[in-house]
């Protein structure tokens, strides 16, 4: 039985605790030395997040759907959806669509219901993608025509607005993980992209595209994935990104956080609350590092300051909180524990016009059972707090 590798079964995000993906194929090559046989089933590792695979479209068989030498000799299979067909190139350097398959299609102007989404095309978190404003999936396997045995699978998935897709990619590439520790890097994919060793992620508009590197090479070692993933899943994402419509510019609330020490993909986008406090959102949390120092900035955007006004008075309202004077239009400090097993950061907030921001601590760093006195060099003091919030109000960022 050949070794099929899905590299979508275990994706490699932030360090320990999300399961390195070169290690999943060192294992899976080591059992298949062993027995002959690989059983393709990742790990249960704690806070491991599974991007949804793609199906095997109707007519290709899981255990052996290695393309022929010259599959894409003319030129491809067809995206006969009529909705996808504009954004999905029929070939992609050496890759085409597989033309023994079919795309599948879910929700609006689709031949399956969103429901079905749930139990055939995406394993796992797909009641996020839901909660997020999932209205249309389209699932689609380009394959190698050089005649090697491998492929990759495509999710393009949109959302009813441009808010809901940014934040659902923005959880594909952050998630609850350190950005600090991430494999996940970023790509120039439509708006925004992101590449690892055998996936790649691209948002624009109100869509995502997710790509996962397939291959049955079971000699195939992880500097070799890696490559061959660039130049197949990072060609597909490419074009396609280029294809999608929708504007390119970042949400509001996104593109005010300052840039300067934010780390790459820095960026986790809540379209509800944050801080824990709910309807607040959309809200943008940015991840920030300079030396040994660790903090987040939080920006909230709405239309006119009366909105911002009442985002304010949530915080404000936060038991516990203490105004502050001479700091934008209105302040205060607050503490913030999202959960009982989380630690306690301290915030700045602001308002200014419609802008509300904040500075607070990195709660990833913030161990309990570390003394006060090792933890001060990775915080931010209050008064540092207080003059990057002042340069960000004053459009210094």
């Amino acid at each position: 039985m050949a070794l099929r590798v899905h590299s979508h079964r275990r994706w490699s995000l932030f360090g320990s605790g999300f399961p390195s993906r070169v290690g999943a194929v060192y294992a899976a090559l080591a059992l298949a030395g062993t027995t002959g046989v690989a059983c393709d089933k990742g790990d249960d590792a704690k806070n491991d997040r599974q991007p949804p695979p793609g199906l095997v479209p109707p007519g290709a068989s899981s255990a052996s759907s290695a393309p022929a030498a010259n599959l894409c000799a003319a030129g491809g299979g067809q995206d006969t959806d009529a909705v996808s067909a504009p954004m999905i190139p029929r070939a992609v350097g050496g890759y085409c669509l597989d033309p023994q398959g079919e795309p599948r299609t879910y929700g609006a102007q689709g031949k399956f219901s969103m429901d079905e989404v749930c139990t055939t095309a995406f394993d796992g978190e797909c009641e996020v993608y839901k909660r997020f404003g999932l209205d249309r999936v389209v699932v689609l396997r380009y394959v190698d025509g050089s005649g090697t045995p491998n492929s990759v699978e495509v999710n393009l998935s949109r959302f009813a607005t441009s808010d809901g897709a940014y934040a659902m990619f923005t959880k594909r590439v952050v998630a609850e993980g350190d950005p600090v520790a991430a494999t996940v890097k970023p790509a120039a994919f439509g708006a925004v992209g992101a590449t690892s060793s055998s996936n790649a992620y691209v948002w624009r508009g109100s869509y995502i595209v997710e790509l996962t590197f397939v291959t049955e090479d079971t000699k195939m070692t992880p500097e070799q994935m890696a490559s061959q993933n660039e130049k197949a899943t990072g060609a597909i994402a490419r074009e396609i990104g280029d294809k999608l419509p929708g504007a390119t510019d970042l949400p509001p609330a996104a593109a005010a956080l300052p840039a300067t020490a934010r780390l790459p993909l820095g960026i986790a986008y809540h379209p509800k609350e944050t801080l824990g406090v709910s309807g607040v959102g959309p809200a943008a949390v940015g991840y920030y590092k300079d030396g040994d120092k660790r903090w987040r900035d939080v920006a909230v955007v709405r239309a006119d300051p009366e909105g911002a006004k009442e985002v304010f008075r949530a915080f404000k309202l936060k038991p516990g909180s203490l105004p502050m004077k001479n700091l934008g239009d209105e302040a205060v400090q607050i503490v913030v524990q999202e959960a009982p097993d989380r630690a306690k950061a301290e915030y700045v907030v602001a308002r200014r016009g419609a802008l509300v921001a904040a500075v607070g601590d990195e709660e990833l760093v913030l161990d309990p059972g570390t003394p006060s006195d090792k933890l001060a060099p990775l915080k931010l003091t209050r008064d540092e707090k207080l003059l990057k919030l002042s340069a960000w109000l004053a459009g210094g960022k």
